[in-house]
């Protein structure tokens, strides 16, 4: 990949590259929109990727190119980059470079070319692991000293402030921050982070993303009011953020709210989302990774009926992977569409990948789309 990443830079423009970078996409195992409430999270990265090839400009200009996408070069001059000012795929990495000059470090330009491997839509942070890639590269290129968790930290202000999406900060600090063979414990609040050896090929056991093909957009209105929801959730119980009310006095934090159902809801999956993230970190290093499956499948329950962004696709995967013997299942990502992830037996994953397509074809879906997920490397230059 990054030969040919190499390879289109310098038929684009005429020049070797400086270098050349990549960026995972991720997955969630546990820990779902918390993050943006002070949470835990637990993502691991993919083997799935951007790669950029990247050289510095000195005139104030921005080229960017993606193999990905119809069209040629687009070019940016860095004075006129205004938030909320791009609706294409440009604003990640444009948003990226804005971030990082209105922060104070000295980004005279660039010449970008890209490519990724991350689904796009499917949950999996295809867009972090774009401003990820690019973040590094311009980290490296002008030796700005950043620390990983930085970058991440940068590269979350660009897409809340330049793209406009309210994201939290764990799908730039999965992509940025993720070692192989482990999954990160982040908490988001303080940016604390634990590797937990993650390796189910092991024990014998599979973890498969199910990207169910239905597209959603953090941009659009549903995100946003969730996370509204929850901050006036915390603003009712006189709470910084919902990481504060102890999974012991839920059920009083709850009666504090009376007959505010919404609050209700949304309070109840986010105490109890954080309890079971530190569920599954203590199955993990107790070497109990079966045991992690329910734990899952309550993830999705509450997901479904406290938070109320699943969708008939993802709850289709998680119904069929379980009747046919999975450990375990829930949706992961966002919500509204996206993948939904499921922990089996090695020897079940055909049995179980069959089984959902064919739930999918019966309910005349689209076909999904399968395949092992991986705890894989971090952000990293390849040359």
């Amino acid at each position: 990949m990054a030969q040919q990443v190499r390879d289109g830079f310098v038929e684009l423009y005429g020049t070797d590259p400086e270098g050349v970078w990549s960026a995972p996409g991720r997955v969630n195992l546990i820990g779902e929109h918390t993050d943006y409430n002070d949470g835990f999270v637990m993502p691991f990265a993919l083997p799935h990727t951007a790669t950029a090839a990247v050289s510095r400009r000195t005139d104030g200009v921005l080229r960017l190119h993606s193999g990905d996408v119809e069209g040629g070069v687009v070019e940016l001059r860095l004075d006129d980059l205004a938030p909320e000012s791009d609706r294409n795929w440009t604003a990640y990495p444009a948003g990226v470079v804005w971030a990082l000059r209105e922060a104070g470090h000295p980004v005279t330009g660039a010449d970008i070319h890209l490519t990724s491997t991350v689904p796009s839509g499917a949950g999996l942070s295809s867009s972090a692991a774009l401003e990820v890639v690019v973040a590094l590269a311009l980290n490296d290129l002008y030796e700005l000293g950043l620390q990983r968790w930085q970058l991440a930290r940068l590269c979350q202000r660009a897409e809340n402030v330049y793209v406009g999406a309210p994201t939290g900060i764990m799908d730039q600090t999965a992509s940025a921050c993720c070692e192989s063979g482990h999954a990160l414990f982040l908490d988001t609040r303080d940016l604390s982070q634990k590797q937990i050896p993650f390796d189910l090929a092991a024990e014998g056991m599979v973890l498969l993303v199910v990207d169910t093909q239905v597209k959603h957009s953090h941009s659009e209105g549903e995100y946003g009011k969730r996370r509204a929801g929850c901050e006036r959730g915390a603003a009712l119980l006189g709470v910084d953020a919902l990481r504060d009310i102890p999974y012991g006095e839920l059920d009083a934090a709850l009666g504090r709210l009376g007959d505010d159902e919404e609050a209700v809801r949304l309070v109840r999956h986010v105490v109890t989302e954080d309890e079971r993230v530190e569920k599954v970190v203590a199955l993990l290093e107790s070497g109990e990774t079966r045991a992690i499956g329910p734990v899952l499948v309550a993830g999705h329950a509450s997901l479904r009926d406290d938070f109320r962004i699943s969708c008939p696709e993802l709850d289709l995967v998680v119904d069929t992977a379980l009747a046919s013997g999975a450990l375990g299942a829930r949706m992961t990502g966002g919500g509204f569409g996206g993948s939904a992830i499921v922990l089996a037996e090695a020897t079940d994953v055909a049995a179980i990948t069959k089984a959902v397509e064919e739930a999918f074809a019966a309910a005349e879906f689209t076909a999904p789309r399968v395949f092992e997920a991986v705890p894989s490397a971090g952000a990293r230059r390849l040359s």
